[in-house]
């Protein structure tokens, strides 16, 4: 059943909306980290990789996380930033298409993974180009020149959603590699990786999943392409055997030779427990619950707050969960926001960006939060002087 506050710690009378970019702590999670530092680490000390499961972590984490996005047993691989897997996944992916130069994405795509692309582009040195049309202009640009198709499913600033389907089956009659991130997917729409056929797909576990900040990236390979994938971080718990401590990189027969270094074990135990809120939940079920709350928001606030423009599709299908308003003083009114109890985020150059989430959100809190929204915007109260100074983090 959804919502299940009980399960999370939220302060008193805070509406977050920001789980699209930094999930709450789940109560669970706190216990199940005090218990691997002071009982595993603190008593077992470096016995616990046997003795508390530690090795086997990321395996088992990784196929909790495969459900969720549709993909077989033993086809996602826990650890590093997702940073590091974008790198992966694209480099692997550039090595089986060795005659094509282009790699396509969007300008609508996160710029880590653009600026990921960039310097994989200059590592290799292979002239390789890096091209990214508007996002609904993708399409018209897939060619027999594209090596992958690298796209966020879910667009960090709109919402607006590719079509994972479409999208890949038009890559692959290309020729293409298609590589997915699924960074603000995970946990918040339907994903069907085996349906789709895709080769790769990438995403972090921090937002929607609730791992906490830092929470280790994973990465999926399409079962059959495992053998054909070569690693270009060949860390050694991708090896097929770490403890033979063989001079020579031998990688493992399954998606664990994307492992690289040594597993964060503190951050891998507390999403373990932060998946445990998802043993139940039906992603149809939760999709529909979060566009119930996204198109109740998108109607109370687009009555009340007219200088708003809603730049998130209105279309739900085209729409992840999270919607988006476009406001000329739309960081000075989110600090307000903010100052009164609803969180939700800032985006350059004047996007105020809201994540709905019905693990822990209802139509109160919806309602709520639109009417403070009309008393922020309408009454001017992100004039105020305290609401102006800009943060690192924004």
């Amino acid at each position: 059943m959804l919502p299940k506050k009980d399960q999370f710690l939220l302060p008193e009378g805070v509406i977050y909306l920001d789980g699209n970019s930094l999930g709450p702590l789940p109560k669970g999670a706190s216990a199940r980290a005090q218990k691997v530092i002071e009982e595993e680490w603190g008593i077992a000390l470096i016995r616990a990789w046997n003795t508390a499961g530690w090795m086997d972590l990321p395996r088992k984490v990784g196929d909790r996380v495969a459900r969720l996005i549709g993909a077989p047993q033993g086809s996602v691989a826990m650890g590093d930033t997702l940073s590091i897997k974008v790198f992966q996944a694209l480099a692997a992916a550039l090595k089986m298409r060795p005659d094509r130069k282009v790699i396509l994405s969007d300008n609508g795509n996160f710029p880590s993974d653009l600026y990921i692309a960039e310097g994989l582009i200059g590592t290799i040195d292979k002239h390789h180009e890096l091209r990214t049309p508007a996002p609904e202009n993708v399409l018209d640009h897939i060619n027999e020149d594209v090596a992958v198709v690298m796209l966020t499913q879910v667009d960090y600033r709109t919402g607006r959603m590719h079509d994972m389907a479409k999208v890949t089956k038009a890559a692959q009659d290309a020729g293409a590699i298609m590589l997915w991130d699924l960074a603000h997917s995970a946990g918040a729409v339907p994903v069907d990786m085996a349906a789709s056929q895709a080769e790769f797909a990438v995403g972090c576990t921090y937002k929607y999943l609730n791992g906490g900040p830092g929470a280790p990236a994973f990465i999926y390979i399409r079962p059959d392409l495992v053998e054909e994938t070569r690693p270009a971080l060949s860390g050694w718990l991708g090896h097929d055997a770490p403890f033979d401590f063989d001079l020579n990189y031998r990688p493992a027969m399954s998606t664990e030779r994307m492992r690289v270094g040594t597993p964060p074990i503190l951050q891998l135990a507390t999403l373990d427990a932060a998946l445990d809120s998802w043993d139940d939940v039906d992603m149809n079920a939760l999709r529909a619950a979060s566009v119930a709350l996204s198109e109740q928001f998108i109607k109370d606030v687009s009555a009340a707050c007219p200088t708003l423009d809603l730049i998130s599709p209105r279309d739900s299908a085209e729409r992840g969960s999270q919607v988006s308003f476009a406001f000329e003083h739309g960081y000075a009114a989110m600090q307000a926001l903010i100052d009164h109890g609803v969180i939700g985020d800032f985006r350059a150059p004047n996007v105020m960006r809201f994540g709905f989430t019905p693990l822990y959100l209802d139509a109160g809190d919806i309602s709520r939060a639109a009417q403070i929204m009309a008393k922020i915007v309408n009454e001017e109260i992100w004039r105020d002087p305290k609401y102006q100074h800009k943060s690192r983090v924004t």
